[in-house]
C-alpha cells in the first residue's frame, strides 16, 4: 500500500502543469528552510549570554591559561637550548 505523500502526488501534484508543480515545490522547500531558521534561532536562544563568570567558567579560563603558559614558556626553553 502506497503512504499518504505518495497518494496526494499521484492523486493531485502529478497532475499539475509544470509551473505550478514548481511553485508548490517552492512554497515546500522555503517552508522548511523557515522551519530550519527557527530551530536554529532557537538554540542560539538557548545559549547563556550574560556577562556573569561561573566559578566553572573561572576555573576553566584559569586551567587554559595555565596549560597555554606551559606550553609556551616550554616550548621558549627548547629554542634557547
Amino acid at each position: 500500500m502506497k503512504n499518504k505523500v505518495e497518494d496526494i502526488y499521484s492523486e493531485i501534484i502529478s497532475s499539475l502543469p509544470p509551473k505550478e508543480r514548481l511553485q508548490l515545490a517552492t512554497l515546500i522547500l522555503n517552508g522548511l528552510a523557515k522551519q530550519q531558521i527557527r530551530r536554529e534561532i532557537n538554540f542560539v536562544d538557548d545559549v547563556d549570554d550574560s556577562d556573569v563568570w561561573t566559578q566553572e567558567d573561572q576555573d576553566d579560563l584559569a586551567l587554559f591559561a595555565f596549560q597555554h603558559g606551559v606550553a609556551y614558556f616550554s616550548q621558549e626553553e627548547d629554542e634557547t637550548e
